[in-house]
C-alpha cells in the first residue's frame, strides 16, 4: 500500500518497506525493510558498491524505486511534505563559491521557502550553528576544506527538518575539523534530531550512532547498537593479529587453512581461549613462517565488518 502525501506527527521518521530497486541486470537495493527511531541516529556502513548512495538518494526521492515504498513521518518520499521534513547532507560540497557564506545561506533558505525576518532568523541560527558567525561575509571559495564542510551541513539543515541524512560530513577534513563537526551532530542530537548517517570510518559510528545497519549486496545483513553486533558475532571470542615476513600466496593460504583472513599484510585469527595462541604460533613455525609481530584484541565493529561482508569499510 502507498503512503500519504502528507505527514504524521505519530508516525516514525523513516519507514523502508520491501525497497528494491534495479539498474539493468543489477540489484542495487534488494528488499530493504528499516524503521528508523524517534530521535535516534542510525548509522548507514557498508563498502563501496553496496547499495548506500541507491538507499540515500530514493529516500530523498531522486531514485524511484521498482518495488517497495519508503515514508517520511508518513508521507510518501518525494512529496512535499516528506521534502520540507528532510534534511539532506551531501558527501560533495553543494554551495556557491562565488557566494559569501550569509548568501549561500539566504539561497539555500529561499529554495525551502523562507522569507523575510523567518529567512534572517534560519541564516543566523545556522551560522551560529557552524560557528562561521566571523567567516558570514568571507566567498566560499576562500574558505578553509572543513569550514566548507560546516557551511555545506548548515545549508542541508537551514529549513529546521526533523529528519536528516548525513553522507559522510567528515570526508576530506583534518582531526580538528572532523570533532567539531562531531560537536555540531552531538548539538543536534540533543536537541532530539533524527539522524541516518554513512562514514568510512568505524570510530565515528561508533561515537555517534545508537544503532548499526550494515548492508551489503543491496540487503540489510546485521542490525543493531554496535556492542549487540559485536556479541551477536563473536561471542566472547577474542582476535590475534599476526605480521608474518614475506607476502606470498603461501601465507595466506596457510591462514586461511587455519580459518584467519589477512587484511593490509596482517593475518587475523578468531580464538576462545587465550590458551590458542600457542597452537597458532607453533603451527605457524611448523609451517616455515617467520613471525614478526603478534597481538590480541577484543572484536570491535570493524571486525564485525569484516568478518560479515569480507572487506574492509574503505575498500
Amino acid at each position: 500500500m502507498p503512503f500519504p502525501a502528507t505527514a504524521s506527527v505519530a508516525a516514525p521518521p523513516l519507514r523502508i518497506a520491501a525497497l528494491v530497486k534495479r539498474f539493468g541486470q543489477t540489484t542495487a537495493v534488494d528488499g530493504i525493510t528499516l524503521e528508523l527511531r524517534q530521535a535516534e541516529c542510525l548509522g548507514l556502513l557498508g563498502p563501496n558498491g553496496a547499495g548506500k548512495s541507491t538507499l540515500i538518494r530514493s529516500i530523498v526521492g531522486r531514485v524511484i524505486p521498482d518495488a517497495g515504498a519508503i515514508s517520511i513521518f508518513g508521507a510518501r518520499a518525494g512529496s512535499p511534505a516528506a521534502r520540507s521534513a528532510l534534511g539532506w547532507i551531501p558527501q560533495e560540497l553543494a554551495l556557491y563559491p562565488r557566494l559569501t557564506c550569509r548568501e549561500n545561506l539566504r539561497s539555500f533558505g529561499r529554495y525551502h521557502g523562507l522569507r523575510g525576518a523567518a529567512l534572517e532568523e534560519a541564516v543566523a541560527r545556522c551560522l551560529g550553528w557552524a560557528t562561521l558567525n566571523d567567516r558570514a561575509g568571507e566567498l566560499v571559495r576562500n574558505l578553509s576544506g572543513g569550514m566548507k564542510r560546516r557551511l555545506n551541513m548548515a545549508a542541508g539543515l537551514i529549513h529546521q527538518p526533523k529528519l536528516v541524512l548525513m553522507d559522510e560530513p567528515t570526508v576530506g577534513v583534518d582531526p580538528q575539523s572532523r570533532n567539531h563537526i562531531f560537536e555540531m551532530i552531538e548539538k543536534l542530537r540533543a536537541e532530539g534530531m533524527s539522524l541516518i548517517y554513512t562514514t568510512h570510518y568505524m570510530e565515528e559510528a561508533e561515537r555517534l550512532c545508537d544503532r548499526i545497519a550494515i548492508i551489503d549486496h543491496g540487503k540489510i545483513i546485521a542490525l543493531g547498537m554496535h556492542a549487540d553486533l559485536v556479541r551477536t558475532t563473536f561471542g566472547s571470542r577474542s582476535q590475534v593479529l599476526a605480521r608474518y615476513a614475506g607476502a606470498d600466496e603461501r601465507i595466506a593460504a596457510w591462514v586461511f587453512e587455519r580459518g584467519g583472513q589477512v587484511v593490509d599484510g596482517t593475518a587475523q585469527f578468531s580464538i576462545e581461549h587465550p590458551a590458542e595462541v600457542g597452537a597458532l604460533l607453533e603451527a605457524s613455525a611448523k609451517a616455515g613462517l617467520e613471525l614478526i609481530d603478534v597481538s590480541i584484541r577484543k572484536p570491535n565493529l570493524e571486525s564485525v565488518f569484516l568478518h560479515l561482508t569480507g572487506r574492509e569499510l574503505r575498500d
